[in-house]
């Protein structure tokens, strides 16, 4: 019987080590799902996370897509518009009235409208997208490249005979960076209504001068009492009219002198000379004015020997005497008006200084222009031609020289011209 019951006893503690261990089975099994579940729930999370994201990116997409295909139709309409400028402004360059071409940064031409074509005698097809050297084998292009140079420099209204019927006007401008627009003017037509009023005047001039010349001798001899005796009334109002007519001479010798030097005819005679001489002589000369005017007139003069240069006596004469007689006149009495002249390796400079009325600021860009006077001289002195200047620059540089000056309203002005003493000029002068 013990060994009935032990028996029973180890079944029934067998049995219950069985269930503990399907208990313990369960319950792993049972965390294992709980574990696989929470894993599940995770996962779940996770994806509707990335699903959340994948919609909004979507979304974002989409709005960027409408965004480009908005800046699509945007960049669309602004090439349109574009193109509609482009057109335009091509169809306005082609009928210009000016010749156009314009150069890309090789300086090779793109674009040659139809009035450059008939200027230069050629077809655009001819010429563009071809290197300057090869441009040079046209003639007419050549000229144009004669006048601005192989390096398309800028260039304001420079004149290019093309031919005797055909003068134009050469401007050129950057294009930022671009290139180089060079517009053609024709000026044919002015230039020979300028060459017809240079004729009238001359011919003018020279009929008048020829009367007058009759008058102011006769005035003289009637002056010098070589037709009978005067009275002092009659003698006053004779001297009148011969200052009168000296003037009028004065004044066709200047348009005469305006007229050669429209004609390019101005300098005659060059010589290898010395210039201070000429300058002794003219203060010689205007001393008698000076002092009529109480103006103390000086010559100041160079501490070395000048050298003889080349120039036409006569017309530095000229130029000076008109100097000296503008500081003269605009002179107050009391003033000073002094000469001089310096020297250096290169030129010979001559100066005026006057301590006259001096030259307004807003008017000294046009003191050489023909016919010009200062408002404040014409107030003063009301004769004069407005010539004397223009003549003077003209003069100067003829020579190869240049003519500049100094001034303040009120304090006085000094103009200086410089003649160069380079050997390559005195060759150039000797050709005339």
């Amino acid at each position: 019987m013990n060994k009935g019951r032990k028996t029973k006893k180890k079944k029934i503690v067998s049995e219950n080590r069985l269930e503990i261990d399907q208990l313990k089975q369960v319950s792993e099994l049972a965390r294992l799902l709980t574990a696989r579940d929470r894993e599940l729930a995770g996962l779940k999370e996770k994806r509707s996370q990335e699903l959340r994201e994948l919609e909004k990116k979507t979304v974002e997409l989409e709005d960027s897509r409408k965004a480009l295909m908005n800046m699509l139709e945007d960049v669309d309409e602004v090439r349109k518009k574009v193109s509609e400028e482009k057109n335009r402004t091509l169809s306005i360059i082609a009928n210009f009235a000016d010749g156009v071409l314009v150069f890309d940064r090789n300086k090779k031409p793109f674009l040659v409208n139809v009035q450059a074509e008939v200027f230069l005698g050629l077809k655009a097809k001819e010429v563009i997208g071809k290197p300057v050297s090869e441009l040079e084998k046209n003639p007419n292009l050549k000229t144009l490249i004669d006048v601005l140079g192989k390096e398309l420099k800028d260039a304001y209204r420079q004149e290019m005979i093309i031919s005797e019927n055909l003068v134009l006007e050469v401007s050129s401008v950057e294009l930022g960076g671009l290139g180089k627009m060079v517009v053609l003017h024709d000026v044919t037509r002015d230039r020979i209504i300028e060459r017809m009023k240079t004729e009238f005047v001359s011919i003018a001039a020279h009929q008048l001068r020829t009367p007058l010349s009759a008058i102011k001798w006769t005035l003289r001899m009637l002056l010098d009492g070589d037709l009978g005796k005067l009275t002092a009334e009659q003698k006053e109002f004779l001297e009148k009219t011969y200052k009168a007519n000296e003037r009028m001479i004065d004044l066709i010798n200047d348009l005469l002198d305006v007229t050669r030097i429209e004609e390019g005819r101005y300098l005659y005679k060059t010589v290898l000379g010395e210039i201070e001489p000429i300058v002794e002589n003219i203060i010689n000369a205007s001393k008698q004015e000076a002092e009529m005017n109480k103006i103390k007139l000086e010559f100041a003069r160079p501490g070395v020997k000048l050298p003889k240069l080349v120039f036409d006596p006569d017309r530095i004469k000229l130029a000076m005497q008109n100097l000296i007689d503008n500081a003269i006149k605009y002179t107050a009495p009391g003033g000073e008006v002094t000469v001089s002249l310096k020297y250096d390796n290169e030129e010979i400079e001559f100066l005026v200084r006057d301590t006259g009325i001096g030259i307004a600021k807003g008017e000294q860009n046009r003191m050489f222009n023909k016919f010009f006077r200062g408002t404040n001289a014409i107030k003063i002195e009301t004769e004069g031609s407005g010539l004397g200047l223009f003549i003077a620059k003209n003069i100067v540089e003829a020579h190869g020289g240049k003519i500049w000056f100094e001034s303040e309203v009120g304090k006085g002005t000094t103009f200086h011209f410089s003649l160069p003493l380079r050997e390559e000029f005195v060759e150039f002068l000797k050709a005339f």
